[in-house]
C-alpha cells in the first residue's frame, strides 16, 4: 500500500497542486536573487559586457523613434530568443506577462468604448510592442550579467568610480536587505494579531498584511543605513577613495575585459537582422 504525501493535501483531504507550494517567500527570494546574480553560462554572459550595454542602449532607445509595426515585431522575436536562452526568471517572466495582459484587455476597453472597435486597439498597440521590447531586452541582458561585470564595464565606459561601485554594492547588499526584510515581517506577524474574520473580498487580511509590510520598511531603512556608514568607514580605512582614482588600479581591475571575435560577429549579426529589419519594414507596412 503506497504512503499519501499529506503535505500536498488541503483541508478536504484532495491533492493541492505542486505549483501552490512554491508560491512562498522562500521562493519568491531564490527568484530575485537568480534574477539579480543572472546565469555565467548562457551564451549572452560568454560575450564582453560593454559591448551588451551598447547593444542594450539601442533597443532601449531605438523603439520610442520606431512606429512601423513589422520593425517592432522582428525586434521582438530577437528579444524575446535571446530572453529565451538567457534561462530569466519566471517570476519577473510572470510579472511582465500579467502586466502585457492587463494593459491590451485596458487598450481594447477603452478603444470599444470610444467606438473605435478592434482597429483602434491594434493602431493602439504599437506602445505596447515598443514596452515588451524594452522590457525583454532588459531581462537579457541584466539577468546574463554578472553585478561584478556590470559595474566595471560602466567603469570602463567613463562612469564615475562611485557610481559603477554603488551599481555593484546594491546588487551584494540585495539578499541582505531581503533577509532581513523577510525577519522583520516575520518579527511584525509574530507580535500582532491576524483579523479572525477576512470580510469582503478579505480586505481586514489583506489591509493587516499591508499595514505590517509598510511598517517592516521603516526598521529595515534604520539598520541599512547604519551598515552603509560601517561600510563606507571600512572601505575608507583600505584606500578606497584612492584607489578609484588611481589609473594603475583601474588598469588592474580593468584587465579582463576584452572585445573577442565572437563579441564583433554577434554585434554584426544584430546590426544585419536590424538593417533587413528596416528594409522590410519600407516595403511592407501594416
Amino acid at each position: 500500500m503506497e504512503a499519501v504525501d499529506w503535505s500536498h493535501t488541503g483541508k478536504s483531504g484532495k491533492a493541492r497542486p505542486a505549483f501552490w507550494d512554491k508560491l512562498n517567500t522562500e521562493q519568491l527570494k531564490i527568484e530575485l536573487m537568480r534574477t539579480a546574480y543572472g546565469h555565467t553560462r548562457t551564451l549572452l554572459a560568454r560575450f564582453d559586457p560593454r559591448m551588451l550595454i551598447v547593444w542594450y542602449a539601442f533597443f532601449a532607445v531605438a523603439p520610442w523613434f520606431i512606429h512601423n509595426k513589422l520593425v517592432l515585431l522582428g525586434m521582438l522575436l530577437l528579444v524575446a530568443g535571446l530572453t529565451c536562452i538567457s534561462k530569466a526568471s519566471v517570476l519577473v517572466l510572470f510579472i511582465l506577462a500579467a502586466g502585457l495582459v492587463s494593459d491590451t484587455a485596458y487598450l481594447l476597453i477603452v478603444a470599444l468604448l470610444f467606438g473605435g472597435g478592434l482597429p483602434a486597439a491594434w493602431a493602439l498597440s504599437t506602445l505596447t510592442l515598443k514596452l515588451l521590447v524594452i522590457a525583454l531586452a532588459s531581462i537579457a541582458i541584466f539577468s546574463s550579467m554578472d553585478p561584478e561585470r556590470l559595474s566595471d564595464a560602466l567603469y570602463s565606459l567613463g562612469m564615475p568610480a562611485q557610481f559603477s561601485f554603488g551599481v555593484s554594492y546594491g546588487y551584494r547588499m540585495l539578499p541582505i536587505l531581503i533577509e532581513e526584510y523577510t525577519n522583520l515581517l516575520y518579527s511584525f506577524r509574530l507580535r500582532g494579531r491576524t483579523p479572525d474574520r477576512g470580510g469582503f473580498l478579505w480586505w481586514r487580511k489583506l489591509t493587516h498584511h499591508g499595514k505590517i509590510a509598510v511598517m517592516a520598511f521603516y526598521p529595515l531603512i534604520l539598520n541599512t543605513a547604519k551598515r552603509t556608514r560601517t561600510t563606507v568607514e571600512a572601505l575608507e580605512v583600505k584606500g578606497f577613495t584612492y584607489a578609484m582614482t588611481d589609473p594603475k588600479v583601474k588598469q588592474i581591475k580593468l584587465s579582463y575585459l576584452r572585445i573577442k571575435l565572437a563579441d564583433c560577429l554577434f554585434f554584426f549579426l544584430s546590426a544585419l537582422y536590424i538593417g533587413l529589419l528596416f528594409w522590410l519594414g519600407s516595403r511592407i507596412s501594416f
